[in-house]
């Protein structure tokens, strides 16, 4: 007996959720018709190149070895910083965060700006264009 496999989905708070009482509940056979299957990943090429031969060799042997031979996956180059230039860029007393992005889980909030820069803020920030740092 084959297992059927299919897509668990999160829950989102943002979309109102189906609550039926006893008498409600729609029959199986209409449950039975929801699709859950889990999609073909996008391989990011198009349907032409996915068909061509040397492709399908290099990935199905990815898949089976977990490599191709000589497959060069293309990376930036990263560089060192000499130490003049660093000290020049951060102060001494400069200290690295734990964390460089910080996210909220499950915010239902949206981010919505405090103030919205209107004419009179733009005469007066034209008028005072330096204005020191804190």
């Amino acid at each position: 007996m084959s297992k059927l496999s299919f897509r668990a989905r999160a829950l989102d708070a943002s979309k109102p959720m189906p609550i039926y009482y006893m008498d409600d509940v729609p029959e199986f056979q209409d449950f039975a018709t929801i699709n859950r299957a889990v999609p073909q990943m996008p391989t990011g090429m198009e349907k032409e190149e996915e068909c061509e031969h040397h492709l399908q060799r290099a990935i199905s042997a990815q898949q089976a070895y977990g490599h191709t031979g000589e497959l060069v996956i293309p990376t930036p180059e990263v560089y060192n910083v000499p130490k003049p230039v660093k000290d020049e860029l951060y102060p001494a007393t400069y200290k690295s965060s734990r964390q460089l992005i910080h996210v909220q889980p499950f915010s239902m909030d949206q981010d919505i700006p405090d103030y919205d820069m209107d004419s009179e803020d733009e005469k007066w920030l034209s008028q005072h264009p330096l204005i020191p740092t804190v």
